[in-house]
């Protein structure tokens, strides 16, 4: 287990700003709906619809909100609506490769959004499977900072089967096997709590660099736009711009 090793997270832009916040909600909503959909309505016996619970108390989305997403799941619920999981990969500028997830009732209106996003910004849409070799599907468990410290969580995790932890002032990052992570999970809530999040991800094997500006004020402008997709549940790229540079762009 690397332990300390340097990883950042892979999600862009993981915060809830206020002028996104109820876009936010409707995508934590909706994975909430198509979770409760999946199983049973009851997050004890739902691994996936606790996971999005946890995402959605997280973020700070309103209980009753909550409620009504489980309830538009269950039977009856008045969503009728059915939801394609859908994955789409390409390359943004700076020839970095990035994996676009959605949820979407409509697989051609989606598609087509996507793929007008990525050309308006200088990307390239490619076909399924064009670059998610570039990446390790993984398991990842999030904690705060707050609940202990680094030495702590990674003694915590090796316990309970994790492959890798990487802490720093932002939280707890905690990787597991794919067919890992409800029992790593499980093991690390009862110790310190529900997790900010639990969820399957993708895990760049290696990082690409983007230090040119107009590359970078590109990529951001393409990231923005998949994001502001209602369809699109998460981004996640093997890019790193320098922290100066996001400074100087205004990230």
């Amino acid at each position: 287990m690397a332990g300390h090793s340097q990883f950042k997270n892979i999600m862009h832009r993981k915060g809830a700003q206020d002028a996104k916040r109820q876009k936010i909600f409707n995508k934590l909503a909706r994975e909430i709906t198509v979770a409760a959909k999946s199983g049973l309505p009851d997050p004890a016996a739902n691994p996936r619809l606790r996971a999005a619970i946890q995402a959605a108390k997280a973020s700070n989305m309103p209980k009753d909100r909550i409620e009504r997403a489980v309830k538009q799941g269950t039977p009856g619920g008045g969503d009728d609506a059915i939801y394609d999981e859908v994955r789409y990969e390409g390359y943004g500028p700076g020839s970095v490769a990035l994996i676009v997830e959605a949820l979407t009732d409509n697989r051609n209106r989606t598609a087509s959004e996507v793929r007008t996003a990525f050309t308006k910004h200088g990307g390239t849409l490619g076909e399924t499977n064009s670059v998610s070799f570039m990446f390790n599907r993984i398991g990842q468990v999030v904690y705060p900072a707050a609940v202990a410290d680094a030495d702590g969580m990674l003694e915590a995790a090796i316990e309970a089967g994790a492959d890798d932890v990487q802490s720093d002032e932002n939280g707890h990052f905690i990787t597991t096997a794919v067919d890992g992570l409800g029992e790593v999970r499980d093991a690390l809530e009862a110790k310190f709590g529900p997790p900010e999040s639990a969820k399957l991800t993708w895990q760049p094997l290696n990082i690409v660099p983007v230090t040119a500006e107009d590359a970078a004020q590109s990529l951001l402008k393409l990231l923005d736009a998949l994001e502001d997709n209602d369809d699109v549940q998460a981004v996640l790229g093997n890019f790193d711009i320098p922290q100066d540079l996001m400074e100087k762009l205004g990230g």
